[in-house]
This record gives structure tokens, sequence and C-alpha cells, in this order.
């Protein structure tokens, strides 16, 4: 239990700061309400999840490859400037205020959060961070130590999103639909500036290859 704990603080503390799956969740929760926000959540934590399993069987070596790296440097920046535009393009439509009739569908909000979460940022981290963690945590003659371990930063990270959709729900009470709009625009602007740094890394990733 205290192993479990322990990790639930981990993955609760490294949620926090905000970054691209954090924008995406707070863009849709103010646009279409609690649900959406946190279906987002669910789509980066899906990705969360297949990783620390690809981790438990050895992905790390292959996506510390320079080579592999250079592609999810490009990958991710190409996904993060589609979320962004269609943040921008669309940032008018879809908008239901507390009390009003949601007509976007949740698939299209867990898709948006499985996009956001396939960047390199996040890959990276989980590789460097994680796959040192939950290395350490490997035994062959006790895995359950493993998979306490990728529960708790799962949960961990579980109670973050739920705590932030929670915020944005009772705020987005407040907010009228031009308010949302801005919002929306705002966060498709910061998602394609992560976009830019993702595809400068990618520049700087290549001279090493001439």
């Amino acid at each position: 239990m205290a192993l479990l704990l322990t990790y639930v603080l981990l993955g609760f503390s490294i949620a926090l700061p905000v970054g691209t799956i954090t924008i995406e969740m707070t863009k849709q929760g103010l646009k279409n309400g609690f649900m959406h926000g946190w279906i987002v959540g669910l789509g980066g934590m899906t990705v969360d999840m297949l990783l620390i399993v690809g981790l438990y069987l050895g992905l790390a070596s292959v996506l510390s490859l320079p080579i592999i790296q250079v592609i999810m440097w490009l990958v991710g920046a190409l996904f993060l400037c589609y979320v962004g535009y269609d943040s921008i393009k669309n940032a008018n439509h879809d908008i239901s205020l507390a009390g009003e009739k949601n007509t976007k569908s949740l698939f299209s909000s867990y898709k948006n959060g499985l996009l956001v979460a396939v960047s390199p940022g996040n890959l990276v981290f989980w590789v460097s961070v994680f796959g040192t963690v939950l290395a350490d945590s490997f035994d062959q003659s006790n895995k359950g130590s493993f998979l306490i371990v990728g529960l708790g930063i799962m949960l961990g990270i579980l109670i973050h999103d739920l705590g932030l959709m929670t915020i944005v729900a009772t705020t987005r009470k407040a907010m009228n639909h031009t308010a949302i709009k801005w919002v929306t625009i705002t966060a498709g602007i910061v998602l394609i500036g992560f976009a830019g740094y993702f595809f400068y890394q990618f520049v700087m990733s290549l001279q090493q290859y001439f």
C-alpha cells in the first residue's frame, strides 16, 4: 500500500505542469463540459498505459534510438499543428454552454487526446523518467511491484484529471459563448507553438546526419 500511494503521488505530481494534454483537456472541458474534457485525458492515459506496457516489454531501447527520436519530433509536430489548427478553425463551433444540449461526440474528444499524447515530449518523458523508475521496480522474481508502480502512476494522473475537470466545469458556468471561443483560439495558438518547438527540435536532430 505504501508503494502504491508513493507512485499515486508521483503520477499526480508529474501531471500538474501545464502541457499539451492539459491545454486540450481545458479547451474541450470549457467548450463541451466535464465529460469531454475528461475523455481527452482518458485518450492521453491510453497512450501512457500502452507506453508502460511497452517499457515493460523493452520498448525504451527502441525509442532511445536517434533516428526514432527524429521521426517522433516530426510526427509530434504534425499532430499538434493539426490539433491546433482545428482548434482555431472550429473555435466558434461545437460550443455548448452549461445547461445546453451537447452535439459533439465523445469519440472525437478521445481521438484528440490520443493525437496530442502521441508527441515526442510525452514519449521521451516516459522513456527518460518513467523508464528508469519502472526499470528499477521491475524484478523477474516479483513482477507484482512493477504492476503496482504502473497502477499508482495511472491513478495519480486520473486524480489530477478529475480535479482539473471539476475546476474547469465550475468555471465554465460563469463564461459566455465569446469567452469560450477566445479561450479555444488561444489554446490552438499555444498548441501550434508547441508544434513549432517540436519542428525546431526535428530540424536540430537532422543536423547530426549532415
